[in-house]
């Protein structure tokens, strides 16, 4: 995982016009940026990533489709579009995310202080997890699972998912939802 200039922002999300490197942000508990998505399918599916074993956060857990901090002067909808293609080989449109919301995170993990905001958007997407391409250096595995299926883990297994608390039951009533309403 390369380190990568950022955005600084201020504990309200405004750009201060500071720019750092990720590593700095994560050492010195600077707010920063991120993006998030989750893809999810008509059959009530959501593309789960197994995330790689050497990443400095929460290696070898389970996470959202893909995600990554917002390269400086980036906007983030186009981070979210990068960090699909990089991490698994999804090229998508920016008609195509849905922008859910933006969470404040405030996380610390061993030695990182990792203080951010994440743009949270959604994509309905019916091809197949063979049909992607991982980048191994961030993503060992990924896989569709069922809502229910996911439920009852993030209840009966949660050490084998990344700690995202009430975020988890947020994207998953969410994309209930969206299934209920587009079917």
């Amino acid at each position: 995982m390369a380190d990568e200039l950022i955005d600084i922002v201020d504990e309200n999300n405004n750009l201060i016009g500071v720019q750092k490197m990720k590593s700095e942000a994560h050492r010195d508990g600077l707010w920063h940026r991120t993006a998030h998505l989750w893809l999810y399918n008509s059959k009530g599916e959501i593309l789960l990533q197994l995330r790689a074993k050497n990443k400095k956060l929460y290696p070898a857990l389970w996470d959202v489709s893909a995600a990554g901090h917002i390269g400086a002067g980036e906007e983030p909808i186009v981070s979210a579009l990068r960090e699909a293609d990089e991490e698994i080989g999804i090229q998508l449109r920016k008609d195509q995310l849905d922008f859910f919301k933006t969470r404040k995170v405030m996380a610390v993990y061993r030695e990182i202080k990792n203080n951010e905001f994440c743009y949270v958007y959604l994509a309905k997407y019916d091809g197949g997890a063979k049909n992607l391409r991982l980048q191994k250096e961030e993503v060992e595995e990924i896989k569709f699972v069922s809502l229910v299926e996911l439920e009852a883990n993030l209840r009966e297994k949660s050490e084998h998912y990344v700690r995202h608390g009430k975020y988890w039951d947020d994207v998953i009533a969410e994309i209930k939802r969206r299934v209920l309403i587009k079917q």
